[in-house]
């Protein structure tokens, strides 16, 4: 009997040798896989803070796209001899999030994401325009950073002629933009090809480094002054008069990719890639329609409780039109109601969470350039480098911002703390995980979990009125709208007048707010499903562990694991999760 328990106890230990040795050559993989990750996107790797891209911007010619290509090939047989090995836990879950980001990369190459590199939202454009205003993730610090901007600058000519070939093979196939996008998309490009003064690109030669000799400064503002003039203001300029001459022509009257020849099987792949499951698009349909149905009951308690009269809508507008709610003059004052937002919650967050981020957090203005059809918004930071994560606010007229508008305070909470900042910045800081895995991220659990952070604000100290109560139900019905509008325009049962129509119906937004909305969703189908349907994950496993743990279920851990778990797809997430529970049982 000892010799067997002997001989088994030898089984083991062999095996365990033989899984970690099988760990080292996995995380070999992953760790190539994110240097090389780095070599075709170096766009992405400045923004992670990864030194030795930051001169370099390829375009998409069909070279590139091989390569990508080749790239998922390589690392998908990579990892299939992985698939039943005896991993540890953290490994199962790195290759389960690779596996699932390759087999996203691979559904949607098919679709030629290529023939519309351009939409109002954000583009290679709009990333140069804010990387080169000096304060975002490309560096400004030496000399070689400045050389650095200047070879991207040069790239930038190559990489619109590319774009340019591109969208005229989108003309050629019919995959081409909706009219309505393209005629936000041109004024920006032709704000971004002004030469002047005042242009964000000057910004950089406006504030040298003190440690800069004259000589360097004088010729780093000459180099400026011609590589700006002769690639980005220029392209931008080509890239405007396209869009207006040759491609608003061609531009659909549709508002959905179901249009296109495959439009249903790339909707459903497009949902599967930004909520990680699937999801037929009737379901997500019923699902938002429920939803609004249920948060709206949750108003009409409200209504009810502070005594008005009329019918919801009536409330909305109230709320839209009411000067009460339009408090600002300046946009200084709009920057200091999101730093009281801050203040309030501050003396709550430690009894929810028990780790918080080390990297530095702002509250910025959006840059005017982009400030027209941005929405507020989460930059992450980088801790070695200190850059800070930025909340942006959009400020174009202080005078006209409504704080029950999609709410200030849940705003806050989702975008910056403890929402983006904390889940983001906690992530990358987590240097245990492969570098692949602090960088990773995907819709449904990064917006999931920041959506989730809105239904703390009263527990966090916000939320005190029944008017940021029903504006932080406003924000909530947004996500459960979106649910509703997004797959009704890709499946065509909504136009654009539709959704704008059905939006307006059901939450106190302006025309305006709701028209950037559904071009939103018009342009990035499936993205807006991300939110509500992760939220909704994290919320179900939350109350599966109340009922399980019953007095041993602490909100504190079960916030902290799944931060340190960082961003995962849902149904990996889930086991993750399970596996935290049955730990405490």
């Amino acid at each position: 009997m000892m010799k067997y328990k002997l001989a088994l106890l030898s089984t083991v230990i062999v095996s365990c040798m033989n899984a970690q040795q099988k760990n080292t050559q996995l995380h070999q993989i992953f760790d190539q896989y994110y240097k090389e990750s780095n070599v075709l996107s170096p766009l992405n790797a400045t923004f992670n803070g990864i030194d030795g891209y930051n001169d370099q911007l390829p375009a998409d010619d069909e070279n590139q796209l091989k390569k990508i290509h080749d790239f998922y090939i390589k690392y998908s047989n990579l990892l299939k001899p992985f698939e039943n090995q005896a991993l540890n836990k953290e490994d199962r879950i790195s290759l389960a999030i690779l596996e699932n980001d390759i087999q996203i990369a691979l559904k949607i190459e098919k679709y030629h994401e290529e023939y519309m590199p351009i939409n109002q939202l954000g583009s290679i454009p709009t990333y140069m325009a804010m990387l080169g205003s000096g304060t975002s993730a490309q560096p400004f610090k030496t000399v070689k950073d400045y050389d650095n901007w200047l070879k991207r600058c040069q790239a930038f000519s190559r990489w619109t002629d590319i774009s340019i070939q591109n969208m005229r093979k989108g003309i050629k196939a019919g995959i081409v933009l909706p009219k309505s996008l393209v005629v936000k998309v041109i004024p920006q490009l032709q704000k971004l090809a002004k030469n002047n003064d005042q242009s964000s690109f000057y910004e950089p030669i406006k504030n040298f480094p003190k440690s800069f000799s004259k000589e360097e400064q004088n010729r780093l503002s000459k180099d400026f002054k011609d590589v700006l003039g002769e690639n980005i203001f220029t392209s931008m300029q080509k890239l405007a008069d396209f869009f207006q001459n040759e491609y608003l022509p061609k531009a659909r009257s549709s508002s959905g990719i179901n249009v296109f020849s495959n439009g249903k099987e790339m909707y459903k792949d497009y949902i599967f890639s930004m909520v990680t499951v699937d999801k037929d698009p009737e379901e997500v349909y019923q699902l938002g329609l429920s939803e609004v149905a249920r948060i709206t009951a949750e108003m009409e308690k409200i209504k009810k409780s502070i005594g008005f009269k009329g019918s919801l809508p009536e409330l909305f507008e109230f709320m839209k039109t009411d000067k009460q709610f339009m408090p600002f003059k300046t946009d200084k004052e709009v920057l200091e109601a999101y730093q009281n937002v801050h203040d309030k919650i501050k003396p709550n967050l430690s009894k929810y969470f028990g780790i918080t981020p080390k990297t530095p957090f702002e509250i910025r203005k959006t840059e005017e350039f982009r400030a027209a059809s941005a929405s507020p918004q989460y930059i992450p930071g980088n801790l070695p480098s200190n850059r800070p994560g930025i909340f942006y606010a959009p400020i174009l007229d202080p005078a006209k911002i409504n704080i029950t508008n999609m709410d200030m305070e849940s705003v806050f909470l989702h975008e910056a703390i403890p929402g983006h900042h904390y889940q983001i910045s906690i992530q990358y800081e987590n240097t245990s995980v492969p570098e692949f895995r602090q960088k990773y991220t995907n819709g449904a659990f990064v917006e999931g979990w920041a959506l989730y952070t809105e239904s703390l604000g009263k527990d966090l100290g916000v939320y005190t009125n029944p008017y940021h109560q029903l504006g932080a139900l406003g924000t909530e019905m947004h996500r459960a709208i979106r649910l509703v509008v997004d797959s009704g325009l890709h499946t065509g049962k909504m136009t654009r007048e539709d959704a704008i129509k059905y939006m307006l119906d059901n939450e106190p937004v302006s025309e305006q707010f709701a028209t950037a909305e559904i071009e939103r969703y018009m342009a990035s189908p499936g993205q807006a499903l991300s939110y509500k349907i992760g939220e909704l994950k994290i919320k179900e496993l939350r109350d599966k562990y109340k009922i399980q743990l019953g007095s041993k279920f602490n909100i504190r851990d079960f916030h902290d694991t799944i931060l340190k778990g960082g961003a995962m797809p849902l149904t990996v997430f889930e086991n993750y999760m399970d596996d935290w529970a049955n730990s405490i049982k």
